[in-house]
């Protein structure tokens, strides 16, 4: 009986003891305040111009009035997105938004790849440096300053460019009023200014890189080419890949500034990109709701991309945002 009885209260399941939970989050706070004080500027920019404003999203499905304001004006459901779909102007600025953002990603994402690699090999330190201020400083400039910059440069009368050119026999040409050229001088302008900044992220990954893997192939017989192939590309696929899906998020965003500051109505047909149509819109001509619903679409095309490329990321292995 004694046996028995010891038996089945060892079979008993023991009252659990309450335990105080730790408040592991307050502690974090506690311990690293400094850091989220720091962070607490960038947190309340976000909070102020990016998610405040998405309030004004509605105006997309009424027939806004300034005077009515949000409450007071009319739904009209999806009225403006027939609307921008009917408009024969919106596919032109639609098209030349993707061809313009699409020569940017082809040839300006690997722009600050190829330069950190080659930054990466310079060993004289003074002009390594040297070097890097040089390609960083356009990245300080505006896009006034910069579009001055290629007025002057690019003048068919008096532009240095058209001067050599001249030199050598050649007629003069207006590049910023040429179709041929615009879009070229765009993707330039932009790869010009924004290489050097670029490529500070891929300096970072590649001080990352453990030398005594290059120390082993190079014992192993392996040359520079394949030190690049096998070692330093394959260490920065992972930033590649992330850097790109967040590239991706802003495909349509192709530099308002840089496009205002540079066209004119002789390259409205090559040049004219949603931010611009989007503007002259809705600011000049005060059609808000139907610029709200332009901004909208574009807004969902790039969410899907990002969502897209990053479930690509997933299944290939590589590093993903989530």
């Amino acid at each position: 009986m004694h046996v028995a009885s010891n038996m089945a209260a060892l079979e008993q399941p023991e009252t659990p003891v309450p335990r105080k939970i730790k408040p592991e989050r307050f502690r974090s706070f506690k311990k690293y305040w400094d850091l989220y004080l720091i962070m607490l500027p960038g947190l309340a920019y976000f909070i102020v111009f990016k998610y405040l404003p998405m309030g004004g999203i509605v105006i997309a499905f009424q027939d806004f009035s300034a005077f009515a304001g949000i409450r007071g004006s009319e739904w009209v459901g999806l009225t403006h997105f027939r609307n921008m779909f009917m408009d024969s102007e919106f596919y032109s600025v639609f098209k030349n938004t993707l061809l313009i953002s699409l020569y940017k990603l082809v040839w300006g994402f690997p722009g600050p790849i190829i330069l950190a690699l080659m930054l990466n090999e310079i060993r004289n330190m003074m002009y390594k440096r040297s070097i890097q201020t040089l390609v960083y400083l356009p990245h300080f400039l505006s896009w006034v300053i910069i579009g001055g910059i290629l007025i002057n440069v690019l003048s068919p009368s008096t532009g240095i460019i058209n001067q050599l050119l001249g030199m050598i026999g050649l007629e003069p040409i207006f590049f910023l009023g040429s179709k041929e050229w615009f879009r070229t001088i765009l993707v330039a302008s932009d790869i010009w200014k924004e290489v050097g900044w670029g490529a500070i992220i891929y300096l970072a990954a590649l001080s990352s890189i453990d030398p005594q893997i290059y120390e082993a192939a190079v014992v192993d017989g392996a040359n520079k080419w394949k030190q690049l192939i096998h070692i330093t590309l394959p260490s920065l696929m992972g930033t590649i890949v992330i850097l790109f899906v967040l590239r991706l998020g802003s495909v349509l965003d192709v530099g308002f500034e840089q496009i205002f500051v540079l066209y004119n109505p002789l390259v409205y047909d090559v040049a004219d990109v949603i931010e611009t149509y989007v503007y002259r819109t809705g600011i000049t001509q005060a059609q808000y709701s139907f610029t709200t619903a332009v901004g909208l679409f574009k807004s969902v095309i790039s969410l899907i991309l990002v969502v897209f490329a990053n479930q690509a990321a997933r299944k290939l292995g590589q590093n993903s945002l989530w």
